[in-house]
């Protein structure tokens, strides 16, 4: 009776104190994360800046019977830290372009990286399709437009970023991006540039982000 009473009487001490070391560690987590919030709301993240510089059209060809879609241009986009003490990582950015809401190339995936406070991180990706179907009424529209001598593209980016504050480094978030671009085909009276056997258009666009 005696050895159950002490075995007992250790039991409930171990226990006692694995509630203590759960009880420490829920008040430490909870210390972390309010430590963290205040950070945040005193530092007031902002979203990256993000705009489309250029885009150099190398290929775009319109078929029809079937309605297919081939183009290969390349697009400068840069964005902009504007966080004094945030830094930023891009994990994931998928990179592609729509014409009326309809996707018109592949993915095109840029390297991860990192943005200090207050810097500008450029990319320039090929963004590209072969033979890509599209809508007929696209289609018709896409011909019409390239006749006409102006295509209006959207190049859309979606990825994953972190924030980083000092050490303490976030959970994913998404990013959603979208940028303007104007292409003025055949327009002598644009800011135009022939690159080998493309041609460069200067866009200088603003684009939508959401984070």
């Amino acid at each position: 009776m005696g050895n159950t009473k002490q075995c007992d009487s250790h039991n409930e001490g171990g226990l006692r104190g694995l509630r203590g070391l759960c009880a420490c560690l829920l008040v430490f987590c909870f210390i972390v994360l309010l430590v963290f919030l205040i950070t945040w709301a005193i530092l007031q993240p902002k979203k990256p800046r993000f705009m489309i510089q250029d885009a150099t059209i190398y290929d775009f060809k319109i078929s029809s019977s079937p309605d297919l879609f081939t183009s290969n241009l390349q697009v400068t986009i840069s964005s902009r830290n504007r966080n004094n003490k945030i830094g930023i990582y891009y994990d994931k950015l998928d990179i592609y372009a729509t014409y009326r809401d309809q996707q018109i190339t592949y993915f095109t995936s840029a390297p991860a990286s990192y943005q200090g406070h207050k810097t500008d991180t450029v990319w320039s990706p090929f963004v590209y399709g072969t033979n890509v179907p599209v809508a007929p009424t696209n289609s018709d529209a896409l011909s019409k437009d390239q006749a006409n001598g102006a295509i209006s593209l959207m190049i859309k980016i979606n990825g994953r970023v972190r924030w980083r504050v000092g050490s303490f480094i976030s959970g994913h978030y998404h990013l959603h991006v979208s940028c303007p671009a104007y292409i003025p085909f055949g327009n002598k009276n644009s800011d135009t540039t022939v690159v080998g056997s493309g041609i460069k258009y200067q866009l200088s666009q603003k684009c939508k982000v959401d984070v």
